[in-house]
């Protein structure tokens, strides 16, 4: 089976779960939560730069997934947890494969980089 093997985008598999893994903030929320369940304000505090009303989004979508649950805890005031669940955290050997391969390439992609940009700022006349 081939991705295009599939009418529409919104059919293949590969595309579907990528819309949602693939981007930087769940990256970083899977990592954020690898070592177990955190609040809101603390994956906020880890993750970094990611905006509440982002962060309240990613987290519902992957929820929606499963990759996450929330667990609201029945105390005053109430306590809402995160965590993956064990299909998240059949994310955590790719993601790290992922990490691993772009620490070990990101040399090489800021040489190309750099090398595009050089080449970039030539006139047609000074690149011949």
């Amino acid at each position: 089976m081939t991705l295009e093997s599939y009418q529409h985008a919104k059919d293949c598999p590969f595309r579907n779960v990528l819309d949602q893994v693939g981007d930087k903030w769940s990256f970083l929320i899977f990592a954020v939560l690898e070592d177990g369940p955190k609040r809101f304000n603390e994956i906020e505090r880890l993750v970094g730069d990611i905006s509440h009303r982002v962060l309240t989004r990613k987290l519902r979508d992957l929820e929606r997934d499963g990759y996450v649950a929330r667990t609201v805890h029945p105390v005053s005031p109430p306590k809402v947890e995160y965590e993956l669940t064990s299909l998240g955290r059949s994310l955590l050997d790719p993601i790290k494969q992922f990490l691993e391969w772009s620490l070990q390439a990101f040399p090489e992609v800021q040489r190309a980089r750099q090398q595009f940009d050089q080449d970039a700022t030539k006139t047609p006349v000074q690149q011949q």
